[in-house]
């Protein structure tokens, strides 16, 4: 909502010195989000007047129409000589008024205005359009051109009000009653501790029988209907100046003088209003709901098919607007340049349900700046202020009757009251702000308070968000500042806090971030196109997905059981963005259901659900383990001066595996496998001992060809995914730190050859058992292939590190401790000793 500083001034008498800034500092202390503040005028100066067009010399030889004029400005020119401008525009006669800047002023932007020879003339001074004042669009699309009244040589940057400050204020959904020059100037008012003229306190005639005839048939969409009439309205009637700045520094185009009437009390009450052609409207005005496939033409030349749910005005034709949203082309305002303008209007001032103009608005993808106030809650006792100020303004600037006839359908209804503790903004708070203090805060909001102790509020009309106590303490201590509420910290209980889980889940965080890998975060959605993409059949487990009723696309309507696809778009996304050295890890929920799960029921919404209905609900969500994964591609180590650096492979995939078990205390079994959507040849499974058994936790390796080109992945791409809760009920509980020997280590190296089809991790396997206590460590530092060691043969090199706690190992324990590892490797995996 645009606040023009110097219309707001009308309702509250602010500080001469008063800037907006200082306004918008007030405002944002009581709980407005002022975005900006617009200096309309800055860097303007003039002279800049009134003129009058005295002749016009059309140029020729040019791609464009020019023209030569001389115009009339007084003696603001010094010389009372017409004054020759060279002009393009050519919305404007001989005899009009326009705005004129002269040499020596400079305009919005700080663009200086000079005599300069242009198309062979010399040009002193522009004829000045909205644009360039900074005025926004006037509707006009060329030069301004003034009513004939205003004297030639009149200062135009005080006749146009150049000169202003706007502040935009973001209106949140609970606050309809600020989107409005009232509302605000309420909020103001209480931030200055100054008194307010309410623009809604007018007399207004009561309603007779005499009034336009109105029917409502939906009395629960529409609970109030004011229906005025004015006949003889000039139809050469333009809106005024002030008039349509106002409506400019708010945002709003002029129109033509009726319109901008209605849309001027809008924004002052914030009361939408309909002004009808009464010519074009036959019979009854009537609300109803619309029939299914019903149609309409609105005002933006829209033809619409009407929903069962619409609210309609109609005549007794059928619809002629769309209630609260958009009126209908049918009885549109004729404006003062049309053949035969409109003489005669009946104005339109109603209360809708918020609810059913929200829907319709959504549903016809119309927003209005009536429905955006509808559905944020207007005044409803507004109406009839709203409806005799626009009277009011009608007879003045187009110089029409007002018809004695007034037309008022009320639906009874009582005010909102609430019963408040008189310390609840104290308990909410944790501050002491006692009743007077209470009372006076809800009264200056528009509250009635009666009551001690216990308080009986009044809510007033124009503040529908006020329904609870709840809501009542927020504005005593929104208008006491929240900067005043004391900053302490809650005391927490002893004996709280992290649970292991939580713990675990942190540290896997902190260990694959500290190893190069960043996390990113992705929407738990996928798709079984996506999960075809990956390879995986129809009959894995990851197939069966839970869908959403309500998606946030179509294209992703399922719950994720496996982490991958996210990560891997994210991937794909960074690459293509020119990042190519990527490593990327998330940690999440996947939804994993069973088949099993009976259909969830719908809550209420009327009452707090029982706890067999929380507990039907609990029994019908899916099981959801968490999961950690990461992606890689590209290098894992930059070459520099200190190596060439190496790109990342299907090891790293199974290093960050190992990474996180061992944060929980998990050493992972590693075999080779085929599972999707790793390349067969390069898949690792994961297994960790659980409850005794060998237990499968993740997969590692390379990602298969298919899927890489499916996905528009980089080549040789690898991931990882856990399941981390599985990894946790392997771990031991708290890690235990390692007891540090002080007696040496003894190092053996073996080299064992064995088939290209034995993986290297069972012959570490088996190296581990058969070295018993003594091994401290185990590392393979070489692989070797070649025709001295036969076809189909590999070996393994590796650096056995042997330490005892308690004693300095002599070489004869080493060597025994080594054979015994050789020889059950021989036995399990055929290895024997490379050169025996």
């Amino acid at each position: 909502m645009r606040i023009p500083l110097s219309w707001l001034r009308e309702y509250v008498d602010l500080p001469a010195t008063e800037t907006g800034r200082d306004l918008q500092e007030k405002l944002v202390a009581t709980g407005l989000e002022v975005e900006t503040v617009e200096q309309l005028g800055a860097g303007l100066k003039g002279p800049l007047v009134v003129g009058q067009v005295l002749t016009i010399e059309e140029l020729e030889g040019f791609k464009k129409p020019i023209r030569f004029c001389t115009v009339d400005v007084g003696q603001a020119n010094g010389t009372g000589e017409p004054q020759e401008i060279v002009c393009g525009a050519r919305n404007f006669a001989v005899g009009d008024k326009v705005v004129v800047v002269l040499p020596g002023a400079v305009l919005p932007g700080d663009f200086a205005i000079a005599a300069r020879k242009t198309y062979g003339r010399t040009s002193h001074g522009m004829i000045c359009s909205g644009d360039e004042l900074g005025m926004g669009d006037d509707g006009s699309g060329g030069i301004i051109v003034l009513p004939p009244e205003h004297e030639v040589g009149t200062d135009a940057i005080e006749l146009l009000q150049l000169v202003d400050e706007v502040l935009d204020i973001a209106v949140t959904a609970n606050r309809g009653d600020c989107l409005s020059l009232r509302g605000v100037a309420r909020e103001a008012a209480i931030a200055y501790g100054l008194p307010l003229r309410d623009p809604a306190l007018i007399d207004v005639p009561a309603p007779n029988a005499n009034g336009y005839p109105v029917q409502i048939s939906e009395p629960a969409g529409c609970d109030r209907f004011t229906a005025r009439t004015v006949t003889g309205l000039s139809p050469e009637a333009r809106s005024p100046i002030w008039l349509q700045r106002r409506l400019q520094k708010a945002g709003m185009r002029p129109i033509s003088l009726a319109v901008d009437i209605t849309n001027y009390v809008m924004l002052e009450l914030g009361q939408p209003l309909h002004a009808y052609d009464r010519s074009l409207v036959q019979g009854t005005i009537g609300v109803r709901r619309a029939e299914q496939g019903e149609k309409l033409v609105t005002l933006d030349g829209a033809k619409r098919v009407l929903d069962a749910e619409d609210l309609v005005i109609t005549d007794d034709r059928g619809p002629i607007g769309l209630a609260g949203v958009m009126g209908g082309a049918n009885t549109e305002i004729a404006d003062h340049d049309a053949d035969a303008g409109t003489a005669d209007v009946v104005i339109e001032a109603a209360h809708f349900d918020p609810v059913s103009i929200a829907r319709t608005a959504r549903r016809h993808k119309l927003s209005s700046e009536a429905s955006k106030r509808f559905e944020r809650g207007v005044d409803p006792e507004a109406a009839s202020a709203a409806a005799q100020r626009t009277v009011d303004l009608l007879v003045l600037l187009a110089g029409g009757t007002a018809d004695p006839g007034v037309t008022e359908v009320i639906a009874p209804s009582a005010p909102h009251t609430i019963t408040l503790p008189a310390d609840h903004p104290d308990q909410v708070a944790g501050v002491t702000y006692g009743r007077e203090t209470v009372v006076r805060r809800l009264q200056q909001v528009g509250c009635d308070v009666y009551g001690q102790d216990n308080l009986t509020v009044t809510v007033p009309s124009w503040r529908p968000d006020l329904r609870e106590p709840n809501d009542l303490a927020e504005e005593v201590i929104r208008l006491e500042g929240y900067e005043n509420l004391p900053s302490t910290l809650p005391r927490l209980p002893a004996g709280r806090g992290l649970t292991e889980r939580q713990r675990l889940h942190r540290r896997v965080g902190r260990v694959l971030a500290g190893a190069g890998y960043v996390e990113a975060l992705n929407y738990p959605f996928i798709s079984d196109e996506t999960l075809g993409k990956l390879g995986i059949e129809q009959d894995d487990p990851r197939r069966t997905t839970v869908k959403l009723v309500n998606p946030l696309s179509d294209e992703e309507p399922a719950l994720r059981t496996t982490l991958l696809p996210g990560l891997l778009e994210a991937l794909r996304r960074n690459d293509g963005r020119g990042s190519h050295d990527l490593a990327l890890f998330e940690t999440g929920l996947v939804f994993r259901p069973t088949g099993d799960e009976p259909q969830a029921v719908r809550l209420p919404i009327d009452r707090r659900p029982t706890d067999e209905e929380i507990a039907g609900l609990d029994a019908a969500l899916p099981r959801q383990p968490r999961h950690a994964a990461v992606v890689l591609t590209g290098a894992r180590e930059q070459a520099g001066w200190w190596g060439n650096g190496r790109p990342a492979d299907w090891a790293d995939a199974v290093e960050a595996a190992r990474t996180i078990a061992r944060e929980a205390g998990v050493e992972l079994i590693v075999r080779g496998d085929q599972h999707a959507p790793w390349h067969p040849g390069r898949c690792a499974a994961l297994f960790a001992v659980v409850d005794g058994a060998q237990t499968l936790v993740g997969h590692a390796g390379e990602l298969h060809p298919r899927v890489i080109k499916a996905l528009h992945l980089p080549e040789r791409s690898c991931a990882m995914e856990v399941d981390l809760d599985r990894i946790e009920r392997a771990g031991t509980g708290a890690l235990q730190a390692p007891r540090i020997s002080t007696f040496p280590v003894a190092t053996q190296d073996v080299a064992l050859v064995v088939d290209v089809s034995v993986p290297a991790a069972e012959v570490e396997q088996a190296l581990r058992e058969g070295a018993g206590e003594l091994l401290e460590s185990l590392r393979l530092f070489d692989v070797f292939t070649g025709e001295q060691l036969g076809e189909g043969r590999k070996s393994l090199a590796y650096a056995l590190r042997f330490r005892a706690g308690d004693r300095t190992l002599t070489v004869d324990e080493a060597s025994a401790a080594r054979d015994a590892a050789v020889a059950l490797a021989a036995e399990r995996t055929g290895a024997v000793l490379r050169g025996a």
